[in-house]
């Protein structure tokens, strides 16, 4: 192999294995923090800034139930599953500064809003064919019938939550 060969895999490794390293944490923990830095603009100002930082979540799809057969139908029931999806509501977390509004004691508004857990369900369809499975006292033949379509409602579960609140000092 010669040098630049070398080099050039050593180099495309490294980037690999730094690109890992640093989703590796994000993605065990469901969320990517965000923070918004704004102390550059505290010091060129000479004034205080508001705080914030944030944290995304990382939407992780499911496997879905697949279709189950039901007896005396043609098609299976569930004909289009529901995919399941857990993800997470975006966290907050914010410090501003308040002008003695509310009085000398009270000069800062804090709002901290944690991740909260997210579970879905994608809508899905139930759908059954206008015939009936082939019956052995009509030679075999199947019958007319009404057809049959479903729609699975999507589903939604989760528990939010925040503080706010207000102090003095940093």
């Amino acid at each position: 192999m010669k040098p630049t060969t070398r080099g050039t895999l050593a180099a495309v490794v490294t980037g690999v294995a730094a690109t890992v390293g640093a989703a590796g944490p994000a993605a065990a923990a469901g969320t990517v923090p965000v923070p918004v830095p704004l102390g550059g603009v505290s010091k060129a100002l000479h004034m205080e800034v508001p705080r914030l930082g944030a944290e995304l979540p990382l939407l992780t799809p499911g496997a879905p139930d697949g279709p189950r057969y039901v007896t005396g139908r043609l098609l299976p029931d569930r004909t289009l599953p529901q995919v399941p999806l857990s993800s997470g509501l975006p966290g907050l977390d914010a410090r501003a500064p308040l002008p003695h509004v509310l009085g000398d004691d009270f000069d800062h508004l804090d709002v901290v809003a944690p991740t909260s857990d997210v579970r879905a369900l994608a809508p899905g369809l139930s759908v059954d064919a206008p015939l009936t499975a082939p019956r052995g006292d009509n030679l075999g033949l199947p019958d007319a019938k009404l057809p049959q379509a479903g729609v699975l409602a999507p589903v939604l579960r989760t528990v939010a939550g925040a503080n706010v609140g207000t102090g003095s000092g940093l």
